[in-house]
């Protein structure tokens, strides 16, 4: 049996449908918006459609961006002969936060898993390996510290070793199976300079 008109119904199975929102997080919202001033709920829809319309990949790091060159890239004052690889842009927002980072970033949006069928092909590796043409001293590989990631590191440190190129990976300050996005800013600051050589 509904207990909700159509619209409350539609509106609470497609918030539903968002990651980490189960069926009462999508009625509490649901009644949060129909509740909200309509002007509030219309910048909220504007914001959503505007980043859906604007918001790409930066030209060099791969991270998400509205501009041609994200403001890491951009900063001229950064170390870009150092290169952190990570695998999603709320990893970067997270060394970010650190306040003790330099250099810039790639952003692979993903790790390899053969379980999933996600290969070296289905992620940012071929821009990595274009930009290491550049002038590039370090990489950073700051991936998880799960299967993927670790399988991820592995490879990218196979690809790399043979340029001359020194590649480290963040030290194990990350608990195995963490995410970076939900690590303290302490323990991913160890974790950067407790890194060693691969």
């Amino acid at each position: 049996m509904d207990y909700y008109s159509n619209q409350i119904s539609k509106l609470i199975e497609e918030l539903s449908r968002l990651p980490g929102i189960g069926a009462k997080s999508a009625v509490r919202l649901a009644f949060h918006l129909i509740h909200m001033p309509e002007e509030e709920v219309r910048k909220l829809a504007d914001a959503m459609i505007d980043a859906k319309a604007h918001v790409r990949y930066c030209a060099q790091c791969c991270t998400l961006t509205d501009r041609e060159l994200c403001p890491i890239c951009s900063n001229e004052e950064r170390d870009h002969k150092t290169i952190m690889v990570v695998e999603d842009t709320r990893d970067l927002a997270a060394y970010e936060k650190t306040g003790k980072y330099n250099g810039v970033y790639h952003v692979l949006h993903g790790a390899i898993s053969p379980m999933l069928g996600i290969g070296p092909g289905d992620i940012r590796l071929k821009e990595l390996i274009q930009r290491l043409e550049g002038d590039v001293e370090e990489v950073i590989i700051a991936t998880n510290s799960s299967l993927e990631g670790e399988t991820t590191a592995m490879y990218i440190s196979k690809l790399i070793k043979p340029t001359g190129i020194r590649v480290s990976r963040i030290a194990s300050g990350v608990p195995v199976g963490g995410d970076l996005e939900y690590i303290d800013e302490v323990t991913l600051l160890r974790a950067l300079e407790g890194r060693r050589e691969l």
